[in-house]
């Protein structure tokens, strides 16, 4: 069984991310329920799907709206293909292995880790903002 206190502050910090990163609960709450909770990868990001089924981050959206910052078409495009995507993803990730699962996470996170650490040096000098 979890803490209360604990699942709260890992959504906090998964509302925190996306709001601050455009990212929640892939990057950071499933590995904070697997290390925090105990969570296996499976449950984990079944967790965090049912999370965002409803709020989806209404409050940054309508931040970021208001700041000129969305584009409702292209959100709207994107929706569609999210939506048979991510069927398809999380058919195919609940008929693979675990391990194999978690490398493949594990590997995607650290791709995209170095990706943008070596960008920022490559572009620090091309923009201030």
């Amino acid at each position: 069984m979890f803490h209360i206190i604990v699942v709260l502050l890992i959504g906090l910090l998964g509302g925190v991310a996306s709001g601050f990163f455009g990212v929640g609960g892939g990057l950071v709450m499933i590995p904070l329920m697997m290390f925090g909770l105990g969570f296996a990868q499976k449950k984990a990001q079944g967790t965090s799907l049912a999370m965002i089924l409803l709020p989806t981050g209404i409050l940054a959206v309508m931040e970021y709206y208001r700041k000129g910052n969305v584009d409702i078409r292209a959100a709207a495009i994107l929706a569609c293909g999210f939506i048979g995507g991510a069927w398809v993803g999380g058919k195919f990730a609940n008929q693979i292995p675990t391990y194999v699962l978690k490398r493949s996470f594990g590997i995607f996170l650290a791709v995209v880790a170095l990706k943008m650490i070596w960008d920022s040096f490559h572009t620090a000098h091309l923009t201030q903002s």
